[in-house]
């Protein structure tokens, strides 16, 4: 069960460098083995926004939330503390930490090419080493 991270959903809807990668990883996964967060999701929004992308976020949701089986999370209250302590204890940004403790809670392996998590103690898989091991 995996945590798709912001820089993996961007890296194929915005058809970068590693979209491949991702794609492969997506099509070879099942979608109800794959969450998104919550803040992944406004995060991808406010970004494809930004770029006049409305038409990319619309396909996005439709493709991915509405019609896969892709499971969207959430943290409480309590899990944001939680985020503190772990924003603090490995150093991270807020949206590291916000992936990491979702992770944590739901049992989940995080997918990203953000190599900040290599410094925690869950680590990440790149989508390629996420598929060697689903």
């Amino acid at each position: 069960m995996f945590l798709v991270d912001t820089n993996v959903w961007l890296e194929l809807i915005l058809d970068q460098e590693k979209a491949g990668e991702v794609r492969q990883f997506l099509q070879k996964t099942e979608a109800r083995s794959i969450s998104i967060t919550d803040f992944t999701l406004y995060s991808i929004g406010i970004i494809l926004t930004r770029l006049k992308k409305d038409g990319a976020f619309n396909h996005f949701l439709s493709d991915t939330l509405e019609n896969s089986g892709v499971r969207l999370i959430h943290l409480g209250t309590a899990d944001l503390k939680q985020l503190l302590a772990i924003r603090r204890r490995f150093q991270l940004d807020f949206d590291d930490a916000y992936q990491y403790v979702a992770a944590e809670r739901h049992g989940l392996t995080i997918v990203s090419f953000d190599s900040d998590f290599d410094k925690t103690q869950k680590g990440r898989k790149a989508p390629r080493q996420a598929l060697a091991v689903s």
